[in-house]
């Protein structure tokens, strides 16, 4: 008796237990959206290749610009070196003797790249806070490319500049102490070079060509011509990575071949066409993503791959019990390496995580020390952040999409307000970690999805196949079917579903409120296309190597039934039907999303009598740069979504900020429509 009236106590204090409702977590207060999307108080860490010095990118004069201190010293004791107050400087590199630092630069968005330099050792210039920046390119409406920065002559880049024809670079050496150019190679629509790739001693071994027919080829640079080694069809990709540490064969990462689905590494020798695999995925289940190589050793040192998390497999051991140290110290975090001294004992690491922004270490290889540097967003609330979780559902024809939901914090996961936030491309990917918008709108109560929708790369070559000619179609159903999945799953409320994006998003958000307008009470778009035909007809002329694979993937306006396909595909043309509240942002000088696909939709809502909300930034191309543009952007859009979902919004603005919408926010009533742009 003693013993069943135990079990009896037990069982009714489990159930007891089980009852007890577990304690509220409060919803976060509003997180700033300055703390979110305004500058980074400092990002971009690299190395000098001796490791006397750090660079960084940090605000001088509220502008983000390239400063360098001594590793020893305090970030207070940096210095700038560049001094650029209209347009951010977000990416740049030392030259291998470490005399400068190069970094690019585009005028309000134009993407026509200058390649600027600055010896970080000189002293201002008179009567300036800097030293001489230089532009070594200096031209006006070329878009230069960088191809190689060479180990053997360490004051020289090759550089590619289409200024003799706009659709082809072609190959210079350059010296950077003078910035004198010399040619190398010419390129022309017959050549259709697309890159080139040297050896481990700078030589050239190896291009690349885009053929008219959309195949790509593979070419041995030899003394007299250029010779066809390897051919991938319009369906298939091959890309040379570096040659291995004998200089003969080269490791390529490919799909190629009727039974191949997944990309794989392989070494291919140029000479006798021989290839052999290297590595593919061990899980059988995405493309192979990052392939790390040591420049002092030219051997592997890890492979990664893109899965529902990051996957890295080590082929250096001795770097591989350096990463176990480092995830000893940093065991929540993914670790990214992203720096390093010639010699390679030192390095430059990030660590973040979903909920966390991240942080950035200095690893000591020899004294095995792990020490901190900075944190880009230091004043964000970790605690307040929400968690992102992979999930996967099915489209209208049965295909598994992957994704990945962002639920907000402190809020029970029923019946919330969605935004469905396609990622551009449409040929790229959302990953799991740290993501500013999907913090943002989950912080203001919104459940977040962001699919990676067929089309998206790195799963496959069949999965990105299956989005071949259906913009609007198919690939629209893997957003439709993904609410329906959270309506099903009670997440969702379906009279509050949101579309939010950007370039391809931005597309896929008019596709969304014109093809199922049932769905969405409203959408967000950011320099998304509304009218297929016009977009390929206006691409930038550095993409022509590209355009018949455009037409391939998304349709071919030169055909009856390609441009019969596009122009239902169009969401202009299914204006009409549109009856969700519509925001729509656009970048002046976009060359890739022109103006005027922002214009025409704007134009029809108007013509129709339909309210739409119309932001263009003069100073902006395709997305925004500048903080208080975005700063302006995100305030109105949140605004915006918080109107038609019902979420929360924060309702205060800097003056600056508020004086800026004002100044991008356009009057619908005076938008014109350009002349459209001739075919090319």
């Amino acid at each position: 008796m003693k013993t069943n009236y135990i079990i009896c106590f037990l069982i009714l204090a489990s159930l007891i237990a089980c009852q007890t409702p577990k304690p509220k977590v409060p919803q976060p207060p509003i997180i700033d959206r300055s703390l979110l999307f305004d500058n980074p108080e400092i990002a971009g860490g690299q190395l000098s290749p001796d490791g006397k010095f750090i660079s960084f990118i940090k605000p001088y004069k509220g502008t983000l610009n390239i400063w360098v201190k001594k590793i020893e010293a305090d970030f207070t004791a940096a210095k700038p070196v560049t001094a650029d107050t209209v347009r951010p400087i977000r990416a740049y590199f030392w030259t291998r003797d470490g005399k400068y630092i190069l970094y690019s630069q585009d005028k309000g968005g134009d993407e026509n790249f200058n390649i600027y330099a600055v010896n970080p050792q000189e002293p201002p210039a008179a009567g300036g806070d800097i030293p001489v920046n230089r532009d070594l390119t200096n031209l006006k409406g070329v878009r230069v490319f960088i191809y190689a920065v060479p180990f053997t002559d360490p004051d020289a880049i090759y550089i590619g500049l289409n200024d003799r024809d706009k659709s082809w670079h072609d190959l210079y050496k350059m010296k950077i102490s003078t910035g004198e150019r010399t040619l190398i190679r010419k390129n022309s629509a017959t050549d259709r070079i697309t890159g080139w790739i040297f050896d481990w001693n700078d030589q050239l071994r190896l291009a690349t060509r885009a053929n008219a027919d959309g195949t790509n080829d593979i070419l041995r640079v030899d003394p007299k011509e250029l010779v066809k080694i390897y051919t991938t069809s319009v369906f298939e990709e091959a890309n040379p990575i570096a040659f291995n540490k004998d200089n003969k064969r080269v490791y390529m990462i490919t799909n190629k071949g009727d039974s191949t689905d997944l990309s794989r590494l392989i070494l291919f020798d140029p000479q006798d066409l021989k290839e052999e695999i290297v590595e593919s995925d061990p899980l059988k289940r995405v493309d192979i993503g990052n392939v790390n190589i040591s420049e002092l050793n030219k051997e592997i040192i890890f492979t990664s791959y893109e899965d529902e998390r990051n996957r890295v497999y080590w082929k250096d051991k001795s770097f591989e019990a350096d990463y176990k140290l480092i995830k000893k110290e940093l065991p929540n975090s993914d670790i990214y390496f992203s720096s390093s001294t010639t010699d390679e004992n030192c390095w430059l690491l990030s660590a973040s995580a979903d909920i966390d922004p991240g942080s950035t270490y200095l690893w000591d290889r020899l004294k095995k020390k792990l020490t901190f540097q900075y944190r880009p967003r230091p004043n964000i609330p970790v605690k307040d952040l929400a968690e992102m979780k992979a999930i996967q559902y099915k489209s209208s024809d049965g295909l598994k999409i992957p994704a990945f939901l962002t639920l907000p914090k402190g809020i029970e996961p029923r019946n919330l307000p969605v935004i469905v936030f396609p990622h551009g491309g449409p040929w790229g990917r959302d990953s799991w970690g740290y993501n500013s918008m999907a913090q943002f709108l989950a912080n203001r109560g919104y459940a977040v999805l962001s699919p990676n929708f067929r089309a998206s790369t790195g799963y496959g070559k069949k999965f990105l196949n299956a989005g071949n000619n259906q913009w609007g179609d198919k690939m629209q159903d893997d957003l439709t079917w993904g609410v329906k999945f959270l309506i099903g799953e009670g997440i969702a409320d379906p009279k509050k579903i949101g579309i939010m994006g950007g370039s391809y998003g931005g597309y896929a958000t008019l596709a969304g409120v014109a093809f199922t307008p049932d769905v969405y009470a409203c959408g967000v778009s950011i320099v998304g296309p509304s009218n297929l035909i016009t977009l390929l007809n206006s691409i930038p002329p550095y993409w022509e190597a590209g355009r018949k694979i455009f037409h391939v993937r998304m349709g071919d306006p030169t055909n009856p039934a390609g441009k019969a396909q596009l122009e239902r595909q169009s969401p202009l043309n299914s204006a009409n039907k549109i009856k969700a509240a519509l925001m729509v942002v656009q970048g002046a000088n976009d060359p890739r999303v022109n103006k005027a696909e922002s214009d025409q939709i704007v134009i029809a809502l108007r013509e129709r009598g339909f309210p739409v909300e119309y932001i263009v930034a003069p100073d902006e191309g395709h997305g925004f740069a500048r903080p208080v543009n975005n700063m302006a952007m995100f305030a109105a859009a949140e605004k915006f979504l918080a109107k038609h979902l019902g979420g929360r919004y924060q309702e205060s603005l800097k003056p600056e900020e508020a004086k800026r919408l004002r100044e991008i926010t356009v009057d619908v009533k005076t938008v014109k429509l350009a002349p459209p742009a001739k075919q090319k």
